[in-house]
């Protein structure tokens, strides 16, 4: 099968190039870093209005269902332009999670919901540094009316933004075990909970959270009690493929920013890119970023077509990425020299952006342990 967008894809790919382009430029990262903000609400209004919070949202619930392939062409211009918004944390992880576990009354009222962006949600996993989904030791003790949570949540991507979180917590079993995990969608303004935002490396934020006696009803599990642990790991798979897929915007942006560097950039009488040794360093990026390419839509098809090795391809795709990333962001710097480090040089946007997204959800090590586990190895 040739790995190949079709048609409409590559409509919606050159439709959101141009979008970020007139609506996300880099003066708009600047202004919302030195503002302090983590997205601008008028962008993410523009974002709905294009219908991209609906593309993996079902027909029957008001979406476009447009598939994973769909969106990691949204995804991957948005890693080219930086751009700042709860498309992923929302639109990919929200409503992956709802169609994965919830009931048909929960999808019949939040999936439409986030498709026009009136709802936004947050996944909240990790309880410390290191990624690890089935270290989940937050309690949710049952209750008369349904549960109790305490414990903490560390490093939730739009945490203390969204409008409901949606929380991996163990009812049964100790932390580590794969049995016994459960998810619970929370209202952020439910009671006992406290929120630390914290500023990461690419001027965004991530939310450490609190839970203290914090109660639940009974409606508010999704999926079954003590099961979670399966779809949670589909959910993060579609996660990881997304975060490929921006991984390869950021890449691909950072190596065409440097070729037109390299033409214009003169030393010793000559274009810089006519330099053999950066010809050839960037003859080997270009060729890692086309094998990116590949990998990346092979992950996304795979998770379309529910294709049983899409777990170990989501895997593939983030640790392949996280390390062209770092090649790419890396090499962007050094070619471009001294002012590659200055503020005033946009190039060192790519760098701050794609350490964050390597990290999120197992980084390479991570990532290739797992493949090698799912594999024999």
């Amino acid at each position: 099968m040739a790995l190949i967008v079709n048609e409409e894809q590559q409509m919606l790919k050159e439709s959101a190039q141009g979008f970020f382009a007139e609506f996300a430029p880099m003066s708009e990262l600047r202004r919302l870093r030195e503002d302090g903000s983590d997205y601008c609400d008028v962008l993410w209004k523009r974002m709905v209005e294009m219908g991209w919070a609906a593309i993996l949202v079902p027909e029957k619930y008001g979406g476009l269902g447009f598939g994973h392939v769909g969106m990691g062409q949204i995804m991957e211009q948005s890693g080219r332009a930086l751009a700042s918004s709860p498309l992923f944390s929302s639109a990919i992880l929200g409503v992956s999670a709802i169609n994965l576990l919830g009931s048909e009354e929960q999808k019949e009222t939040m999936l439409p919901a986030i498709a026009v962006g009136e709802l936004t949600l947050a996944l909240a996993i990790d309880e410390s540094r290191h990624h690890e989904p089935q270290a989940v030791a937050l309690s949710a003790l049952k209750t008369p009316d349904g549960f109790r949570l305490n414990g903490k949540k560390l490093g939730v991507v739009d945490g203390h933004s969204a409008e409901k979180l949606i929380v991996a917590a163990r009812t049964g079993g100790d932390a580590g075990d794969k049995e016994g995990i459960s998810l619970f969608l929370v209202d952020a303004k439910a009671s006992g909970l406290d929120f630390l935002r914290t500023s990461t490396v690419d001027s965004r934020s991530v939310a450490a959270i609190h839970f203290d006696d914090t109660n639940v009803p009974a409606d508010s599990l999704l999926g079954s009690e003590n099961e979670g642990f399966v779809a949670l790991s589909s959910v993060l798979d579609i996660g990881n493929a997304h975060l490929a897929a921006e991984l390869l915007g950021i890449a691909n942006e950072s190596f065409d920013r440097t070729l037109q560097y390299l033409k214009q950039r003169k030393q010793f009488g000559s274009m810089i890119g006519s330099f053999q040794a950066l010809q050839h360093r960037a003859a080997h990026w270009w060729s890692e970023i086309e094998l990116c390419k590949s990998i990346v839509l092979k992950s996304l098809t795979a998770i379309d077509e529910g294709d049983f090795r899409s777990p170990r391809l989501a895997s593939i795709a983030k640790a392949k990425l996280c390390e062209v990333a770092e090649l790419s962001t890396n090499e962007a710097i050094q070619m471009h020299g001294g002012v590659g480090m200055t503020d005033e040089y946009d190039i060192g946007f790519y760098i701050k952006r794609a350490r964050p997204a390597q990290m999120l959800f197992g980084d390479y090590s991570y990532h290739g342990d797992r493949f090698a586990l799912m594999t024999g190895y």
